[in-house]
């Protein structure tokens, strides 16, 4: 990718534009782009991935009042729960990638948001408007689908970016298969977490749990009560900052439906007592709290949940070499690090006696 130049100095907030033309393939041509919005901000960095994929599905499940849910028919996208592994992918490249940057040069709090937008869906102007600087990159012989009025009114000032010219990795794997049984959204989603120092391992799980429901996610925050244990405590986010800056990201990443968002002092939360929740999105290491929370539905005589696992190690290191790999298990996406790190630094900044 040719070097940008000399002149162009960081800047608080960035806006990078891409779009993605095949779903099933790693999208290693945004890495050097991705790398480089991420050197060239200190504070915010957007990347949104405009696409036809993103779109509402052509049909939607029977919602959790019993009627059908009638979508765009026009422009349909992809049956959400049927490309979960691959949209979960490519989150999880684009944030290493984007976090490791930030990470190298000791932006540990640099904020970093992934959204996925269909040709169909309003576009966020806020995004646009705090944008100091817009970078786009596209696959080769791809076009960017036309840009919202927004951008279009600053058309002039977006920088292209090279694509890279990365092999695949693996043979194109086959489209997963269809299964009939399972919606491609469901009304009502719940997942649960502690939620500190929002980071990019939150925002997938958010991402993907807002990514399926049609209605309503229900997020359960842990309550202060329970993390007097948590290492580095003593900078732990109350849970007034934590449920703001959820709710934040959430209206940012899918404004169009409910976030119930409310505290928990237990691994069930809402999903113990609500028999309107349907499915349940979970990280591989609290799938143990899905058989929990599976055998008190039982116990209650509530409908089973769908589990959907959040796994981003497993769900990328099949379709990526050994140095992409090696990439994701180092971005360290973990609250308790970051905790450390303001810790660690506030002692270095303090004056010596």
């Amino acid at each position: 990718m040719p070097a940008l130049p000399p002149t162009l100095e960081d800047v608080r907030h960035t806006l990078l534009l891409t779009t993605v033309h095949d779903l099933h393939d790693t999208p290693n041509f945004l890495a050097s782009s991705v790398s480089t919005a991420a050197r060239k901000t200190t504070e915010r960095l957007r990347i949104v991935i405009l696409s036809p994929f993103f779109n509402p599905p052509a049909q939607s499940n029977v919602s959790s009042t019993g009627t059908s849910t009638v979508t765009d028919a026009a422009s349909p996208g992809i049956s959400r729960t049927q490309y979960w592994d691959d949209v979960q992918r490519l989150l999880t490249f684009v944030y290493v990638q984007a976090t490791k940057v930030a990470q190298d040069l000791g932006r540990i709090l640099l904020d970093i948001d992934v959204l996925l937008r269909g040709t169909a869906d309003a576009f966020p102007a806020e995004v646009v408007h705090e944008a100091e600087r817009i970078f786009s990159v596209l696959p080769h012989n791809t076009s960017l689908p036309v840009l919202p009025s927004a951008l279009q009114a600053r058309q002039n000032e977006i920088i292209t970016l090279e694509p890279d010219d990365h092999p695949l990795h693996t043979t194109p794997r086959a489209p997963p298969p269809a299964d009939s049984s399972i919606p491609p959204l469901y009304p009502v989603v719940a997942l649960g977490g502690t939620f500190d120092h929002l980071h990019a391992g939150h925002k997938i799980l958010l991402s993907m749990g807002a990514w399926i429901a049609s209605e309503k996610l229900i997020v359960g925050i842990t309550d202060d009560a329970l993390l007097g244990k948590k290492e580095y405590k003593e900078v732990l986010e109350p849970l007034s900052i934590r449920t703001a800056r959820t709710r934040a990201f959430l209206e940012l990443f899918r404004p169009g439906i409910v976030h119930d968002i409310v505290p928990i002092n237990d691994v069930y939360g809402p999903t113990g007592w609500d028999p309107n929740v349907q499915a349940l999105v979970v990280s591989k290491e609290t799938l143990p709290g899905a058989s929990s929370i599976a055998k008190r539905r039982e116990e209650q005589s509530l409908p089973p949940l769908k589990t959907f696992v959040i796994d981003v190690i497993s769900a990328t290191e099949a379709s990526v070499d050994a140095g992409d790999a090696a990439l994701l298990k180092t971005a360290k996406m973990s609250s308790t690090y970051i905790r450390e790190w303001i810790v660690k630094t506030k002692q270095q900044n303090a004056p010596s006696s």
